[in-house]
Order: structure tokens, then sequence, then C-alpha cells
């Protein structure tokens, strides 16, 4: 390698950590497709009734911290999601300016229909040990700057 070339080093795609994280959260998302097309669900569609499966009712300014999604990202999700009966938007009387997303019954028994999907994506995931996908978890909470050490 020449000098000059050395110089720019630091622009090799396999020196870049964001590209792996990107590559394999674009895989992660591909293994999950198979199982939310039969759920008619989006992964986005889905990481949403996640949040909503654990709390019910949540605000949207919440969710989309929770989600790290801005609201141009959400909005059309949520709207997707009322369209097919899951969740219910309403602005409380007491603070308009509030957003609230409710699960609805039809979206509390879609639940059931995807608590098998877990464990189909550890399935799928076999070249990761259980300690290694502990161990890459709180690693990537860590450059969240959310700590999950004692999960």
């Amino acid at each position: 390698m020449l000098k000059e070339d050395k110089k720019y080093d630091a622009l090799r795609l396999d020196h870049q950590i964001c590209f792996p994280l990107y590559a394999a959260s674009k895989e992660i998302v591909k293994r999950y497709k198979p199982f939310l097309d039969e759920l008619d669900l989006t992964y986005t569609q889905y990481i949403t009734m996640l949040v909503l499966w654990e709390k019910e009712k949540v605000g949207v300014k919440e969710l989309g911290e929770r989600l790290y999604l801005d609201s141009g990202t959400l909005t059309p999700v949520l709207k997707s999601l009322e369209q097919k009966g899951y969740v219910v938007r309403t602005r409380p009387e007491s603070d308009e300016r509030t957003l609230l997303v409710t699960l609805t019954e039809a979206g509390q028994k879609l639940k059931d229909q995807a608590v098998s999907i877990p464990g189909k994506m550890v399935s799928s995931c076999v070249a990761l040990s259980a300690e290694e996908a502990a161990q890459l978890y709180v690693i990537l909470y860590k450059i969240l700057g959310v700590d999950k050490s004692a999960r």
C-alpha cells in the first residue's frame, strides 16, 4: 500500500463499526419478515406493538423515545395499526397537545399470535451462543447510552 493510500485507511468499509451494525440490523429484520408476514405486520409495527403489549396505553412522544423513532416515521405506523383495528389514537380533553395510543381488544388478541416469534428468532440466529447474545444485547444498549447490564 502506498503511503498516500494509508492516509485514507480509516475510510475503508472494513474499518467502520457502523457498517456491520447496519448490515446485521438489516439481516435480523429480514429474518423477522416471514414470521411477521403471518401477522400482517411490518417490523416497525411489530416493535410498536411490543411496547403496547407491555403498557396498553402510551403517549406518542414516549413511544417514539422508546423506539428511537421520530414522529414522521411513527405517525404512518400508528395510522396503519389503527386501520387494522389494533390501536386507537385519542387526545385527552385535559391536554389536547398529547396524543395517546391505546391497545384495542384485537390488538391484545394479536399478542397470542405473536408470542412464539421471539423463540423462532432465537432458532434463526444460531450463529450466537446464549452468552454471546446476552453480551451483544448489553453492548448495543451501551452504544445507545442505556445500562442494561443488570438485566
